[in-house]
């Protein structure tokens, strides 16, 4: 049977960014016939020892409480399990000297589908047919933001400045507040703090700024908070969450060992987090109380911060160093290839100035040689060809994963330095353009 599908259902069948990636990359392992292939493409967290002890300990005090029956056999309010919501709360209260009340909580099934929800209750047309833009102030970001709206045409980011280090082989990226245009057809802002996939981490000045400019059109900022602290506390570099009237801090559990459970939370101004939960209730009631109770359990205990500090962090924060070591190794001096700097999040993000081939075929061609990554070009959502035409930089970068081990890491940089090497003294392209 051939369903026929309606525009939007047209806009959802089809796999978006990285999930696309993925799914090549599921066939190569599959059809490798016992090929050993070193995986740097993963985005699910490591099974860390004493995080899923954690969740087991929880699962138990849950199991045992007169709760459970309640929590797992009947349902829940859409805004989300009321201990859970009491725990946030209390936490960042007394953490960030915040004054939050029940009001300003809402619990999602996963970030992504937080993001969802915004994107299609303030982005998109209106009923008088203008369309609400939803601004992606610093690009690349986050692939999963191209799929979040039903009318992907709303989806508009734009360039950043780059900082480069040549010496060093680093490079940063800065918003470009002279392009950045938030106004009254903007609908909401949104990026990631730390940053999947760059490990960027924005300053507090450059949050400030940014929700300074949407608060002039009453336009809400969402912050990515999914690597940051208080958990999983992903960031390799000194930060704290940015709060204000029109900032809506959105985090997830997913990298503090709970990606199965699907539980986001969105942190803000009432009316907002009313409009939300409203949404969620005709989409899917509430997220997961199973998740929710064990979360409420951990977040009480000040257990999950506290291993989000002393186990979740270091463990990443040791891998980044062993890659970011043996790739300075690695690969040649006299090429202009570059390591964003590692500030956060579970991800290392190159670089490859004036790269002869895109970096689909230079993931074909890692692929050959027994390394899988992420090409970078799905990180590039909503870029618009008026912002001075086709920018080579989106085919010139790679995302690799710090869930292999020590040794893969150091083996994979290897053979990628092996390879760029080969691909610039051979190749040549009309894409040799510096970004």
């Amino acid at each position: 049977m051939t369903p026929e599908l309606t525009r939007f259902g047209e806009e959802m069948s089809h796999l978006t960014g990285v999930r696309a990636i993925m799914k090549d990359i599921i066939e190569t392992l599959h059809a490798g016939q016992g090929k050993h292939f070193i995986n740097l493409s993963a985005g699910n967290p490591v099974i860390l020892p004493e995080i899923e002890q954690l969740w087991r300990d929880c699962t138990q005090e849950l199991l045992a409480s007169p709760e459970y029956g309640n929590v797992v056999c009947r349902y829940g309010t859409s805004q989300g399990y009321e201990p859970l919501i009491e725990a946030i709360k209390t936490d960042f209260n007394q953490r960030y000297g915040l004054e939050l009340s029940d009001r300003h909580i809402l619990i999602t099934p996963g970030s992504q589908a937080l993001y969802f929800l915004a994107a299609n209750a303030l982005g998109g047309y209106q009923a008088n047919g203008r369309i609400k833009d939803i601004v992606l102030p610093l690009s690349p970001d986050y692939t999963g933001y191209g799929g979040i709206s039903l009318v992907p045409e709303a989806v508009r980011a734009y360039r950043p400045t780059i900082d480069v280090d040549e010496a060093t082989h680093r490079f940063r990226y800065r918003p470009d507040f002279s392009q950045l245009s938030i106004t009254a057809d903007t609908g909401f802002v949104l990026f990631s703090r730390p940053c999947n996939p760059t490990g960027n981490v924005l300053s507090s000045e450059d949050v400030q700024q940014i929700a300074g400019l949407a608060a002039v059109h009453n336009v809400p900022v969402l912050v990515d908070s999914a690597y940051a602290p208080p958990y999983p506390a992903l960031n390799f570099t000194d930060m704290e969450p940015v709060f204000g009237e029109n900032i809506l801090h959105c985090m997830s559990l997913s990298k503090a060992g709970l990606p199965g459970e699907r539980l986001g939370v969105a942190i803000g101004d009432p009316a907002l987090i009313n409009v939300l939960e409203c949404f969620q209730t005709n989409f899917c009631i509430h997220s997961s109380r199973y998740g929710q109770a064990i979360a409420a359990r951990a977040i009480a205990s000040g257990e999950l911060a506290r291993l989000a500090e002393q186990v979740i962090r270091p463990y990443y924060q040791d891998k980044f160093a062993v890659l970011e070591a043996a790739l300075d190794q690695a690969m040649p001096n006299d090429l202009p290839w570059y390591l964003h700097n590692g500030e956060g999040a579970i991800f290392a993000w190159l670089w490859f100035d004036q790269l002869p081939i895109t970096d689909q075929k230079l993931y074909e061609q890692l692929k050959q040689v027994g390394v899988i990554v992420v090409p970078g070009n799905p990180f590039f959502p909503g870029l618009r060809p008026d912002q001075g035409g086709p920018w080579p930089h989106t085919r010139q970068c790679l995302r690799l994963s710090l869930t292999a081990s020590r040794e893969d890491l150091v083996e994979a940089a290897t053979r990628l330095g092996a390879l760029v090497s080969e691909v610039y003294q051979t190749q040549r392209s009309p894409m040799a353009v510096t970004a």
